[in-house]
């Protein structure tokens, strides 16, 4: 069969890879000077100077007649490169915002490429065997002493909390029905710290629970002592209770007492989820996992692999210890799931999602923990942290730079000595518009911190002094 023109190609079947060629070749050409183009970590001048760039290059978007697939690639591709936040750049470390492993996004474009739907099985026969076999070997690490662990390939954090909160609330409904109408008059009530992530108030929105009681975490950490008093104090005045816990936080990285507040959920009767987003991937260090000690004691675990795990994204999962936590999402559709389908012995997808059509995102995942193992993965974890450390060690050594605390991830929190919240809210837009570094900002009961989030595994001392001299630069003496 003749291969189509390449506008109209198809990228899957044996023709596929042939079509392919000539325009990945015009991709990489294009990535490699969008990036020459950009030279730095984010394009210089703001918002409106990039959007300015985007669309003088771009226009018309919808044209009469297209100016063919290679110069439409090509122009897209480096307009997008050159005006990209680049997270591979090291001084690009404002958020959880991955650089990608080559190996990930290369894997990525075959699960594109064959395009799998992951909602039925005669959409993705290979893909879904796939996904079974890599969610569990990962839940296994979460788990280790579970007869049977499973996980969800979700998009994030953001849906692993999500469906977290939905299997609690579901678990405390009288028959596991989210419509009974017998359910308590008293429903879920969701525990947190103020360093809880927003998305799991925004779930307890989505479903239709009371706003989570938010307790203080001055310290940056959630207390025992303090969720001991919340949930004596509730004993008898509320319904069910869930208890989350974060394994790293976004501001700080850090990671709450989990053995502490396991015997406290346990002591009330609580239900435990954990959010590891961040954190959880200290589960394939030698070095570091012994601070997740206690996450095998909760009911639920989000993970995210597009943060310390180097995938594009999206890259998500929520472990639990066996399937029958995951009861809950049984759902039906003749079309994809028929019951004597199942019974025939189809694999039933739809019922492992809260999506339908969803991307084989496994896929990279798979490659990437085949390829490197867990010791692989453990040494670049290992190395991102100690980049951590040592930028703290230049920050206490320099004389006008205040460290807010030892990192405990990948996450730095400093500012010169003496700026205030204007002062440092200045110092990092400036640094945006003119392209120079990627900052985050965080806000602390000690004030507004300069945020430092370290994902790139190899970068090295002399980027982290360069970065601290380009904040300094813009520092008013």
């Amino acid at each position: 069969m003749p291969v189509p023109p390449a506008g109209t190609a198809l990228a899957g079947g044996t023709n596929g890879p042939r079509a392919l060629r000539p325009l990945l070749d015009t991709v990489l050409d294009a990535l490699t000077t969008g990036a020459e183009d950009r030279a730095g970590p984010l394009p210089p001048g703001g918002p409106e100077t990039v959007a300015r760039t985007v669309r003088e290059a771009c226009h018309p978007l919808l044209p009469d007649h297209g100016s063919g697939p290679l110069a439409a690639l090509r122009t897209l591709v480096h307009t997008l490169a050159a005006g990209a936040a680049d997270p591979a750049d090291p001084h690009c470390a404002a958020h959880l915002h991955c650089p990608p492993l080559a190996l990930a996004a290369a894997a990525d474009l075959a699960a594109a490429a064959l395009n799998p739907s992951m909602d039925s099985w005669d959409q993705a026969p290979a893909a879904s065997t796939l996904e079974a076999l890599t969610s569990r070997a990962l839940a296994a690490l979460v788990y280790p002493q579970a007869t049977d662990p499973d996980a969800l390939i979700t998009t994030g954090g953001t849906e692993s909390n999500q469906l977290a909160l939905l299997l609690a609330r579901e678990a405390a409904a009288p028959d596991g029905t989210a419509t009974d109408p017998h359910r308590p008059a008293r429903p879920l009530q969701v525990v947190c710290g103020a360093n809880a992530h927003h998305s799991i108030h925004r779930a307890a929105w989505l479903l239709g629970l009371p706003e989570p009681l938010t307790l203080p975490t001055p310290d940056g950490i959630l207390t025992p002592d303090t969720v001991h008093s919340c949930l004596a104090n509730l004993a008898g005045r509320t319904g069910p209770v869930l208890l989350v816990a974060t394994a790293g936080t976004t501001d700080s990285g850090a990671i709450d007492p989990l053995p502490a507040l396991a015997d406290v959920a346990e002591q009330h009767g609580a239900r435990f989820h954990i959010d590891a987003a961040y954190g959880g991937a200290l589960l394939f260090s030698d070095t570091h996992r012994a601070a997740l000690h206690g996450l095998a004691r909760a009911h639920t675990v989000a993970l995210d692999l597009h943060k310390l795990g180097w995938q594009p994204v999206a890259a998500g999962l929520l472990a639990v210890p066996g399937p029958a936590t995951l009861a809950p999402l049984a759902h039906q559709a003749d079309y994809l799931n028929a019951d004597d389908d199942t019974e025939a012995g189809l694999p039933d997808l739809l019922s492992r999602s809260l999506r339908t059509t969803r991307r084989p995102d496994i896929l990279k995942i798979a490659v990437t923990l085949k390829a490197l193992g867990r010791h692989g993965l453990g040494e670049l974890v290992d190395r991102t942290l100690a980049a951590a450390q040592t930028l703290a060690d230049l920050i206490e050594a320099h004389p006008r730079y205040e460290l807010h605390s030892r990192p405990t991830l990948s996450t730095v929190l400093f500012r010169p000595t003496g700026a205030d919240h204007t002062t440092l809210a200045a110092i990092r837009r400036t640094l945006l518009t003119d392209g120079q570094a990627v900052l985050g900002r965080a806000t602390t009961p000690t004030g507004l911190w300069l945020k430092a989030t370290l994902l790139n595994p190899h970068t090295q001392p002399g980027d982290l002094t360069t970065l601290l001299k380009l904040v300094e630069g813009h520092t008013p003496r």
